[in-house]
């Protein structure tokens, strides 16, 4: 398997459009990780199921959230991608997120090219607001059971304050 850190860039973020490796399928319970150390997924544990991703859930190469990971990512498509491709994307928001008291944000895109939904999503207002309210619930709550009152919600913001985060994740990378 190929490293994406060393064969992926974080993609043209300053336009839009990022590059993402997709780690879990949306609808999945099993949380799976890319292992930077080793180049390459490792199921890091099962999650109930009753905790479900609403989304796809990746990263972006070469980028380093606050949590020390590479950058998060939720790539809302209408069926569950898998686990070790990657695709170019077009940037919608961020999910501002704590876990455990570290700053652990979500960026929230589409694919790029979505010509099933005719590239309908391009703000946080276009998503039905039901489905936010269902990021809000699995993030707020997927910790519950063993770990209860450790995730919190501190909201959504659009695109450009989710520009900022992956500038200041590919910075921190870059000063590795």
């Amino acid at each position: 398997m190929a490293d994406f850190n060393k064969i992926l860039t974080p993609g043209n973020y300053e336009n839009g459009e990022i590059n993402v490796v997709v780690e879990i399928p949306a609808g999945s319970n099993h949380k799976i990780e890319w292992n930077r150390n080793l180049a390459c997924f490792e199921l890091d544990r099962i999650e109930p199921d009753t905790f479900p991703k609403p989304a796809n859930y990746g990263f972006i190469p070469q980028t380093l959230d606050e949590d020390g990971d590479e950058l998060d990512v939720l790539l809302v498509t209408d069926h569950p991608l898998t686990t070790g491709i990657f695709t170019k994307a077009r940037v919608i928001g961020v999910m501002k997120f704590e876990d455990d008291g570290e700053i652990d944000d979500k960026i929230i895109a589409v694919a790029a090219d979505d010509r099933n939904s005719g590239d309908l999503y391009k703000t946080l207002d276009d998503f039905c607001p039901r489905f936010i309210e269902k990021i809000r619930f699995h993030f707020t709550h997927y910790k519950d059971l063993k770990k209860p009152d450790t995730t919190v919600v501190k909201g959504f913001e659009g695109l450009e304050s989710a520009k900022e985060v992956i500038k200041e994740s590919i910075e921190r990378w870059d000063s590795k």
